[in-house]
C-alpha cells in the first residue's frame, strides 16, 4: 500500500521494508532453523538449552483484565488530549502538504542560519525552515518556505528567485546562491494528502479482511463487507465528497459494521490502531512538529508493527481458547498476555533502542521521521496490552465463562 499510494522516497521506503521483511522472515524460519539443527546434532539430538532469554521472570502474573477499568479510560484519555491538541493547534504542514517549496541554497563563509532566517522573513518568508549541510566555510542549507506569501510566488513562478535574490542581495552574488528548488503547488499538495489518507484507510481495510479470516473464520463476510464499503466510498468521491472526511466516516461505518457483524477481534485491533495513529499524531501536533509524507511513511510502519505485536497475543489467546474452553475467558486472556509479555517488551525495546539511535545520529533529516516510529512503537506496545486484548472481554464467551470472577492465571515462558 505505501508503494501504490506513494510517491518518490516513500515508494523507495516500500520496497527497501518489502525487502528487508521477506529476507528477515526467510532468515528466521529456515536459517534459524539450520543453526538449531546442527546445535542439536553435535549434543546428540538432546535438549538444547538457551538460558534465560526472557528479561521478565518466567511465572509473573499481572491482572491486565482486572486492570482494565483502569487502562481502558486511560487509553481514552490518550486520544481525547491528542484529539483536543489536533482540533486547537492544527497540524504544521510540511511543503509536501502545502502550497512552497523546497530549495537548496550555497552559502559560504560560515552563514548562521538565524541570519538566514532573518533575510528569508524580511523577503516574506516568515516561515522558512533551514536544515545545514556541507563543511564549515562551504555550507549548504536545505530551505523549507511555506506560508501565505508563497502563494503569489507559485502564481508568478518565481519563488526561488525571490529567496536567490534575497539571499545574494545581503551575502553577496558571490557567496550566496539557490542550487535548486522544487516547487510544490496547491494541486500537487491536495494530492498527496489525499494518497496519505487514502494508504492509511485502505492499510486498515486489509487488516479487517485479514483479522478477520485468520481468527474468526470470516473470509467471505469480511471480503463483502469490505467490497461494499469500498463501493461506497468510491460512489461518494464520484460526488466529490472530500477524501480527509469520508475516510473518517468510512472508519466509523467500519468500527459499527465490525460491532454489529461480531468481528471482535478485527474491532479491538482496529480500535487499537486508531488509538496509535492519533496518540502519535497528537504528540507531533503538541510540539509543533511538521507532518510530511515520511511521517506518513513512519505512521504505516508503527501501523504494521503494533498490528503484528496485537496478532501475536491474539494467536496466543486463541491456542488458549482451543485448548480449554472451560476456563474463565478473562483468566484465559490474562495467562496469554503474561505468557507472551516477554517477548513483547524485548521486540518493543530493540526496536525503540534501534529508533532512538536513529533519532540521536541520523542527523536532522531522519530525527521526525525517528521521533514519530519512537512515539508510535510506544503508544503501539501500550494498546496491545491494554487495549486490543482488554476489548476482547466485549465479545461473547466462548464458552460458560459468563459471570465468572476474572483471576490472574499462572503463566508459563513465552
Amino acid at each position: 500500500i505505501l508503494y501504490q499510494f506513494g510517491t518518490g522516497p516513500i515508494r523507495g521506503f516500500a520496497v527497501t521494508l518489502t525487502i528487508g521483511l521477506l529476507s528477515s522472515m526467510f532468515t528466521a524460519i529456515f536459517f534459524s532453523r539450520l543453526v538449531f539443527d546442527l546445535a542439536l546434532g553435535r549434543q546428540g539430538g538432546r535438549e538444547l538449552s538457551l538460558g534465560r532469554l526472557e528479561i521478565i521472570k518466567p511465572g509473573v502474573s499481572l491482572d491486565f483484565i482486572g486492570r482494565r477499568h483502569l487502562t481502558l479510560p486511560l487509553a481514552g484519555l490518550l486520544v481525547l488530549a491528542s484529539l483536543a491538541s489536533i482540533f486547537n493547534k492544527g497540524l504544521e504542514l510540511g511543503v509536501d502538504f502545502a502550497v512552497g517549496a523546497l530549495g537548496q541554497a550555497r552559502v559560504s563563509e560560515n552563514g548562521a542560519p538565524e541570519e538566514i532566517r532573518s533575510v528569508l522573513g524580511q523577503a516574506g518568508f516568515a516561515d522558512a525552515r533551514l536544515q545545514t549541510y556541507g563543511a564549515p566555510g562551504d555550507r549548504e542549507f536545505l530551505i523549507n518556505l511555506r506560508g501565505e506569501a508563497e502563494e503569489a510566488g507559485i502564481e508568478e513562478g518565481s519563488l526561488g528567485a525571490r529567496a536567490g535574490q534575497a539571499l545574494a542581495g545581503h551575502f553577496g552574488a558571490d557567496r550566496a546562491d539557490i542550487r535548486r528548488v522544487e516547487m510544490v503547488g496547491p494541486q500537487v499538495g491536495r494530492d498527496l494528502r489525499d494518497k496519505a489518507f487514502s494508504a492509511l484507510f485502505y492499510s486498515l481495510l486489509m487488516i479487517i479482511i485479514y483479522i478477520s479470516g485468520r481468527f474468526e473464520h470470516k473470509w467471505g463476510t469480511s471480503a463483502v463487507f469490505v467490497a461494499a464499503l469500498l463501493l461506497v466510498c468510491y460512489l461518494a468521491s464520484l460526488l466529490g465528497a472530500d477524501l480527509a472526511v469520508l475516510t473518517v466516516l468510512a472508519l466509523l461505518v467500519t468500527l459499527a459494521l465490525c460491532y454489529f457483524l461480531k468481528f471482535q477481534y478485527a474491532l479491538g485491533a482496529i480500535l487499537a490502531l486508531i488509538h496509535d495513529v492519533i496518540v502519535t499524531v497528537g504528540v507531533f501536533s503538541f510540539l509543533g512538529k511538521e507532518i510530511s509524507l515520511s511521517f506518513v511513511a513512519a505512521i504505516l510502519t508503527v501501523v504494521g508493527f503494533s498490528i503484528n505485536d496485537t496478532i501475536i497475543i491474539y494467536d496466543r489467546i486463541r491456542e488458549h481458547v482451543l485448548k480449554s474452553r472451560r476456563l474463565d475467558y478473562g483468566a484465559t486472556i490474562n495467562r496469554s498476555l503474561n505468557e507472551t509479555l516477554s517477548r513483547t517488551v524485548l521486540t518493543s525495546g530493540t526496536t525503540i533502542l534501534a529508533t532512538l539511535a536513529l533519532y540521536i545520529f541520523g542527523g536532522q533529516a531522519n530525527r521526525d521521521f525517528a521521533l514519530a516510529l519512537i512515539v508510535g512503537f510506544t503508544a503501539g506496545t501500550f494498546s496491545s496490552l491494554m487495549v486490543a486484548a482488554p476489548l476482547l472481554m466485549f465479545r461473547p464467551q466462548p464458552s460458560g465463562g459468563e459471570g465468572k470472577k476474572t483471576a490472574p492465571a499462572r503463566a508459563v515462558p513465552a
